[in-house]
């Protein structure tokens, strides 16, 4: 044991984990000069989609379907069930 009070195998693993410490942060650029960030890049493909759905999508206004209709089919849809071919295990109990 040195002064420190470790032993000269603590020091190898302290070296070894410093080393690499600096081998990552070495790579590491604090250079702010670049001309845009990531949150630039967020913001412009934003406003590209954004464009395109405005240009490229209308928004489906589809008519009012009376009470009537709505009758018709819903009965329709009831007479297709009960006449279905297979009734065996469908999950369904009245």
């Amino acid at each position: 044991m040195n002064e420190h009070g470790k032993s000269p195998d603590e020091f190898d693993e302290e070296d070894l984990i410093r080393s690499e410490f600096d081998s990552i942060v070495s790579g590491l650029s604090l250079d702010e000069s670049t001309p845009n960030t990531y949150l630039d890049d967020l913001e412009r493909i934003e406003k590209i989609e954004g464009q395109n759905l405005d240009e490229g999508f209308a928004q489906p206004n589809p008519p009012g379907a009376n009470p009537i209709d709505l009758f018709r089919s819903a009965k329709v849809a009831i007479k297709r069930w009960f006449n279905r071919p297979y009734r065996e295990d469908d999950g369904v109990n009245l």
